[in-house]
């Protein structure tokens, strides 16, 4: 891919200079970002490498899915293992699935067997915001927040009342509705959300080589409802309440095990159920004129069910359990020093294993306290985390992290980082049986980064470079843990608004690999990572219409073949989607998104299958 190598990198800085060329309108410089230091800066201020994703962007990208809008963001790779709502990987920044960080409202959510958050279980109508932080963040964050943070905050409540509702089909059986209400009006508002979607599919398994190969359809069913409760006690106090809950079934094709029917690929009926339910309470309180303070309550129950039948009479030929039942409590002062910020904070969190497999433990504690002090001047500011950790299975550790940006000029500002961060092993990647390895240890990393970034009349520029050493590296598919990984590459990106037109440019260069003295190969990418990936979004308004298209190039990766004796080279592709919004009454619009134009076929797992040319209408109102 040498050719699409140098094409991505040509169109990246040619396109790029040309938007800083034609930009002539204003970008929302006022925005604020809580996640880059856990306190809300101007994204103008902002040190860390992000990337936000707010409503208006979420409703005009026409996406049926949280994972197809992730795809689209600077820094960040989704792997699917085949139809629409089939299981989800997230490498952000290189970084495997486990060492990415998901938040919702500020409480973690993810499983504590597998190691990674079921991304597909949020419906995309009912987030508000969506905030990524790229890079090494477990000063910030804790265990886990290696290759970065994806925090989502769902819909909030509007003064006066507001109404919406949608409905929308598509090819291979796609059905979607959903509905809302919000209200608010003194001390109280509320916000309630519901929604469906389900999907006839493809088949999941796209090789008829693969033992679990079977040619039938793999569709699913979603369901969702949220509500949120908020109380503005008085002009110091409030308290908020979110309510989330959210299953999805799906089929797949696979054979169980063990196997007391004698089950293939062709005479297994294989299901898989997820599900999410979601608490969060919190209550911010303004003490003093310069002492905030926020405590958050959150539990949350991640469901992973599989279960099989015989096609010809429905008989039970086995099941498989493994849920994830989590608690938080988060205490956060921030004291606000002149323009500075000293923020302290305590947190606890229990994470404990719910599963029919045997797991020799299966609850896990950590108590954590963080403290932070953000410098802000004038021409430059500076962000200062020490972190201590306390697991109770495998004791202390502290981690630290200094940014800091110097802006040389108004719109022209330089930024670096260093920092540390650890992860401990999964239950899976230590109790599984015939898998788990109880003498595993946490990894261990140090991270750099540097970076520019330009912020003008119309456009924001972006260019950072990031090198992430990970000691005692556990490698996913053979949990031997290697001596070494290095996650390194550099970022640019491009968003300009230029009238009614506005570009979306990124491209990322990842090379990420392992290094072990008991590989064959003592020097390995990391699997289904792209060395390059270029994505461009156009949007142009034309009154009550906007058009939009979307590219994504991308090179080839590597991958496990499917004896795991060896790698498969999966060629690069290229994307082309395109879409229509209409505001056909002042209150209703309609959406319409090919995705796959031109019906490219390629995998991003190999022998899974990915939808080919696809077509998704929407009806929506909203007063």
């Amino acid at each position: 891919m040498n050719n699409c190598t140098v094409r991505a990198r040509f169109v990246t800085l040619s396109l790029a200079l040309g938007l800083a060329l034609s930009a002539h309108a204003q970008l929302q410089l006022k925005v604020q970002v809580v996640t880059a230091s856990r306190v809300a800066t101007p994204v103008t201020d902002v040190i860390a490498d992000v990337s936000i994703i707010d409503r208006t962007q979420i409703e005009l990208a026409g996406q049926s899915s949280i994972r197809d809008l992730l795809a689209q963001q600077a820094g960040v790779q989704i792997v699917s293992s085949g139809s629409y709502r089939s299981n989800t990987a997230i490498f952000l920044r290189g970084a495997v699935t486990s060492q990415t960080l998901v938040l919702i409202d500020g409480v973690r959510v993810g499983s504590a067997t597998a190691g990674g958050a079921a991304m597909d279980n949020l419906p995309l109508d009912r987030i508000e915001r969506i905030e990524i932080l790229r890079g090494a963040a477990s000063a910030l964050y804790g265990p886990d927040a290696v290759g970065g943070v994806i925090q989502i905050l769902t819909r909030s409540t509007t003064p006066g009342v507001e109404l919406g509702a949608s409905v929308g089909v598509g090819t291979d059986g796609q059905q979607q509705a959903s509905a809302h209400l919000s209200s608010s009006s003194g001390v109280i508002g509320y916000s309630l959300g519901v929604s469906h979607e389900k999907a006839s599919g493809i088949s999941a398994v796209a090789n008829p080589a693969s033992g679990s190969y079977n040619p039938d359809d793999d569709g699913f069913d979603a369901a969702s409802a949220d509500f949120r409760l908020s109380a503005q006690i008085n002009r110091e106090h409030a308290l908020r309440l979110s309510l989330l809950r959210s299953d999805t079934d799906y089929r797949l094709d696979a054979t169980p095990f063990p196997n007391p029917l004698g089950l293939n690929r062709l005479t297994s009926d294989a299901r898989g159920k997820t599900g999410l339910g979601h608490t969060t309470l919190q209550w911010d309180a303004q003490w003093l004129q310069h002492w905030h303070s926020t405590v958050t309550l959150g539990a949350s129950n991640e469901q992973s069910l599989g279960d099989y039948f015989r096609i010809s009479d429905g008989a039970s030929g086995g099941s498989t359990q493994f849920n994830t039942n989590r608690r938080q409590a988060t205490w956060q002062n921030d004291i606000t020093l002149d323009k500075d910020v000293l923020s302290v904070m305590l947190e606890s969190r229990n994470e404990t294993v719910d599963s029919n497999t045997a797991y020799t433990v299966t609850n896990r504690v950590v108590r954590s306290t963080l403290a932070s002090y953000a410098f802000n001047r004038a021409a430059w500011n500076a962000l200062v985390v020490a972190r201590n950790d306390d697991n109770s299975q495998f004791g202390n550790f502290n981690n630290w992290s200094l940014s800091g940006g110097y802006r040389i000029t108004p719109a022209v500002r330089v930024v670096g980082s260093m920092g540390s961060s650890f992860q401990a092993p999964s239950f899976n990647q230590l109790y599984y049986p015939d898998f788990g390895n109880p003498s595993l240890q946490p990894q261990r990393n140090r991270a750099t980064e540097l970076g520019l970034k330009y912020h003008a009349a119309g456009l924001a520029l972006g260019a950072v470079a990031y090198h992430n050493d990970i000691q005692g590296f556990i490698v996913p598919t053979t949990n031997v843990q290697s001596s070494l990984a290095v996650l390194r590459g550099f970022t640019l990106t491009a968003d300009v608004q230029a009238g009614d037109t506005s570009y979306s440019l990124s491209y990322d260069y990842a090379d990420p690999r392992s290094y072990s003295t008991f590989a064959s190969s003592n020097d390995l990418r990391l699997v289904r990572v792209a060395r390059n990936l270029l994505n461009a979004r156009i949007t142009q308004g034309l009154g009550d219409v906007s058009v939009f298209g979307e590219l994504r190039l991308s090179g080839e990766r590597e991958d496990n073949n499917l004896s795991f004796s060896g790698r498969d080279l999966l060629p690069g592709y290229t994307l082309l989607n395109i879409g229509v919004n209409w505001k056909l009454l002042k209150h209703v619009s309609l959406l319409a998104r090919i995705n796959n134009l031109t019906d490219a076929q390629y995998q991003l797992a190999n022998g899974f299958s990915t939808p080919g040319r696809n077509l998704f209408v929407s009806m929506n109102w909203a007063m």
